[in-house]
């Protein structure tokens, strides 16, 4: 086959991957604004509701170091196809679900199909682009997944109003399909030289005891109180198991996660982006639209609005901090972009409830060129500090702290909300402005602690140069 035939397929497999990644990011935020009908329509109440998303993000983010360890061992090809066919499956059963218990067992397992499209479609790029276009290649996979969180809720709303909640997940199934077409013509297969025997059961089995503990934790400890009986006995049992699991892992010939991983400085500064990315992204989308609803009295159309100079800018920039990473590597942008998220937080210190829109908006929009410069570049760095054979479980290992950074973060949120606020008055508007401006200095104290930590590391490390000088 000519070069430019393999340069052809490439970018149409990177298509195929990009509308699977797609996929999962909508699917993150879609459901959010169908809750009030779907409450309506199935008769519970919110907080068996709430398991419709905290069963999507438990499964999402407890398996996703396994799967992408499946794909290097099985082809990750093969394995994106499988995760594609199951959430294709998932969204249809609960498109058509007429119970609770049956929606929320569809979610769980849509969360488990996403966390093989999140880390496949990374790893399968990561092989299919030299590492000079790589930059490129991720701004665009990220530009997709930036349009898929900007479109979910504004897309969950839409398609309620129009047609009724089934079709937020019903509307997958033909995307679905694009991409399983897209993959089979233009993707090549790859999987690590080492045979498939070599899975880890033994660290299997202790990481699907602690990991979806600690989630569970994370997930509910605000709810159940985290001195409570049910808090601590989880956080116990995520800590034993996920110390055998160490143990297991520095001790078997080929380990779920190579901890050596983590010894490099270069891929521990990219964990430390995405972990604070997470953060900073869970913690303020939460907090955002309380006060643009509460404290300025916007309503939700206008809010979603008001809140595209984010999402926006993540799916615009992206593409083209992909170029700059391919020109003048990463570290730069990652450091430039913690400093740009602390200051949109020190920046959201002073929201008043009249503050100028103008403000409003150059704050919401330094948070979206923040997030760009962070999310596809933290993951180049991740990926181009392993060797190629780890490209799946380095991504799955980003990911799932990534997710655990976010849960975390959101948790924390809330508290810090909740202790100015009080259970009695979550949405009066003093004393929600004061929380809000609580929430925005600790943000931005722990961006500033992260851009040290990232300056420390690749000190340490040796500063990574671009993979290619034009």
């Amino acid at each position: 086959m000519s070069h430019s035939a393999n340069d052809h397929r490439r970018w149409w497999a990177l298509a195929g991957v990009s509308i699977a990644s797609f996929l999962g990011c909508v699917d993150f935020t879609i459901v959010n604004t169908a809750l009030p009908a779907l409450q309506a329509q199935l008769d519970v109440p919110v907080s068996t509701l709430q398991w419709v998303i905290n069963g999507f993000l438990l499964a999402m983010s407890s398996f996703m170091v396994l799967v992408g360890r499946l794909a290097d061992l099985y082809g990750r090809k093969r394995v994106l196809s499988l995760g594609l066919v199951v959430f294709g499956l998932a969204s249809l059963v609960a498109g058509l679900a007429q119970g609770a218990g049956v929606l929320v067992a569809a979610r769980v397992a849509q969360g488990l199909a996403c966390a093989v499209l999140y880390t496949a479609s990374g790893a399968i790029v990561a092989q299919a682009f030299a590492a000079h276009e790589q930059g490129r290649a991720f701004g665009v996979l990220f530009g997709f997944n930036g349009v898929g969180l900007a479109v979910g809720p504004v897309l969950g709303g839409v398609l309620t109003q129009a047609f009724g909640w089934p079709w937020i997940f019903l509307v997958n199934v033909p995307f679905v399909l694009l991409s399983l077409l897209l993959i089979a013509v233009n993707v090549d297969e790859s999987r690590t030289h080492e045979p498939r025997q070599s899975l880890d059961w033994a660290g299997v089995i202790v990481l699907l005891i602690g990991l979806p503990s600690l989630v569970l934790l994370i997930v509910q400890g605000d709810a159940w109180g985290w001195a409570s009986a049910q808090s601590l006995g989880l956080l116990s049992v995520a800590v034993v198991a996920l110390a055998v699991f160490v143990w297991v892992e520095r001790r078997v010939a080929a380990p779920i996660i190579n901890l050596q991983l983590f010894a490099n400085p270069h891929f521990v500064a990219a964990v430390l982006a995405s972990f604070s990315l997470a953060v900073f992204y869970c913690v303020a989308f939460f907090v955002m639209p309380l006060y643009l609803t509460h404290v300025r009295g916007a309503d939700v159309q206008a809010s979603g609005l008001l809140l595209l100079p984010t999402t926006l800018g993540v799916a615009l920039l992206s593409p083209w901090v992909g170029r700059w990473v391919d020109r003048k590597g990463a570290a730069p942008l990652i450091q430039t972009g913690l400093l740009l998220f602390a200051g949109s937080a020190l920046l959201q210190i002073a929201f008043a409830p009249t503050t100028s829109l103008l403000y409003v908006l150059a704050a919401f929009a330094l948070m979206g060129l923040g997030w760009a410069c962070l999310l596809g570049p933290s993951t180049v760095l991740g990926v181009s500090a392993v060797p190629e054979q780890f490209g799946s479980v380095a991504v799955g290992s980003l990911m799932t702290l990534h997710n655990v950074g976010g849960g975390l973060g959101l948790a924390l949120g809330v508290s810090v909300l909740r202790h100015y606020t009080g259970p009695g008055q979550p949405t009066q508007p003093g004393a929600l402005l004061d929380g809000y401006h609580a929430v925005m200095i600790a943000l931005a104290l722990v961006m500033l602690v992260a851009w040290a930590g990232q300056r420390w590391l690749l000190r340490a490390g040796g500063v990574p140069v671009p993979a290619h000088h034009p």
